[in-house]
């Protein structure tokens, strides 16, 4: 949902690009927001319902973007960064930013085939630098904590795919045959059955990939419904399973490099990535009640809610809305940008000055700068979610960006 030249959004009834409508009449973005982003919305806002793991990726920052762009378009269609944010719509599993240094180690002391896949060399390298450093602050432990890493990930990503494959049947062997005990008893974050589980179930679906060794340096998250994350540019993550929201920057820049048969970009994605390393809590966000909503008595007397997820980016933020009663209704004051909602359960009515159209599930409806926006619900539970940017006004003054 959006305006990106990929595959922009359009009007069901005129069949107009939404990129063309916002183009034709700038006030729909705010003339603030219409000059900084090129007359296109800076935000793509998705759904994703995921049954099969996405690929081990991340998406490069402005300038890289620029570059890839510029050399190989055909891949990198676009010269824009994506820093996302992830809503869990049911539970949700994925692998998101380097642990913790002293649970790669464990790993790599405990699993033999993802060290032997490394290299002893390399393995014993990472081990003594870290050694002592792994949560050290200083600048230049955490300097050479990062490089560290990056040489023992890099000699992961490098082998070849006979050698991982390989070393692959291994792990698969260990996982369904040690339980609990897998992986040294697995580490802080996660226990060894879960591991193993996680490692069978990913073979099923790309046999003897490196992404069955790359999850031994990734966190393993799980979200619960509500829940959130957020990835800036140059993070590595793999989405597993679930249904969510996905609200980023606009862009179709994804560098791969496991979990997928499209075009892997390993030399890129090992240089490209920040190496930052830490526990997954402190990638999850901690979503806030939105201060410029009105609830109606019945929404009130429901415990119905509108809840920001706010990052700390500019391009986007998203209000998740849940009524939980008919008649309950959320009056969202007018905003100096532009907003895209839909609705991923119940039903209900969106009013928008003297227009009024009725919402269903998977509705998705725009509404331009300076407008109120009314949601009420003629049922039992009608959730909608609502990305928006703004650039300046109350969600800047008032200090919640």
């Amino acid at each position: 949902m959006g305006t990106h030249p990929s595959l922009p959004s359009k009007d069901v009834e005129t069949q107009r690009s939404l990129l063309d409508l916002v183009r034709d009449n700038r006030a729909l973005l705010s003339t603030e927001i219409s000059r900084k982003y090129g007359e296109k919305l800076p935000f793509l806002f998705k759904v994703l319902s995921i049954r099969k793991a996405l690929s081990i990726q991340a998406h490069p920052n402005k300038n890289l973007a620029e570059q890839l762009h510029a050399k190989d378009p055909k891949n990198y269609p676009d010269d824009n960064h994506k820093p996302e944010m992830t809503i869990a719509v049911t539970p949700f599993d994925g692998l998101c930013g380097f642990r913790p240094l002293k649970e790669i180690s464990h790993f790599l002391a405990s699993v033999p085939s993802l060290r032997s896949l490394i290299g002893e060399e390399a393995a014993q390298e990472f081990e003594e630098d870290v050694s002592g450093r792994e949560t050290s602050s200083r600048a230049e432990d955490t300097q050479r904590n990062k490089k560290s890493l990056q040489s023992a990930f890099s000699a992961l990503m490098t082998k070849d795919k006979s050698t991982i494959a390989a070393a692959a049947k291994d792990l698969v062997a260990s996982a369904e045959n040690d339980g609990e005990k897998f992986a040294g008893g697995g580490g802080p974050s996660n226990g060894g059955k879960e591991l193993a589980d996680l490692v069978i179930r990913l073979n099923g679906q790309f046999e003897g990939d490196v992404g069955l060794f790359v999850l031994f340096f990734l966190n393993y998250v799980k979200l619960e419904v509500g829940e959130a994350m957020f990835l800036k540019a140059d993070d590595i993550h793999a989405y597993l399973s679930g249904d969510i929201i996905e609200c980023m920057a606009s862009s179709d820049n994804v560098v791969r490099a496991g979990f997928t048969p499209k075009f892997q970009d390993i030399p890129t994605l090992t240089s490209m990535l920040t190496y930052s390393y830490a526990p997954i809590s402190e990638q999850k966000m901690n979503p806030v009640d939105y201060p410029y909503v009105t609830l109606n008595r019945t929404a009130y007397s429901s415990s119905s809610s509108a809840i920001l997820y706010d990052p700390p980016i500019e391009e986007f933020s998203v209000v998740k809305t849940q009524l939980n009663d008919e008649g309950a209704k959320a009056t969202f004051e007018a905003i100096d940008g532009p907003s895209i909602i839909i609705c991923t359960a119940g039903s209900g009515k969106i009013s928008v000055g003297p227009k009024n159209e009725q919402v269903k599930t998977g509705y998705v409806f725009f509404v331009g700068a300076t407008a109120e926006c009314v949601l009420q619900s003629d049922s039992e539970s009608f959730t909608i979610f609502k990305a928006f940017c703004e650039l300046s006004g109350k969600e800047t003054a008032n200090g919640v960006h």
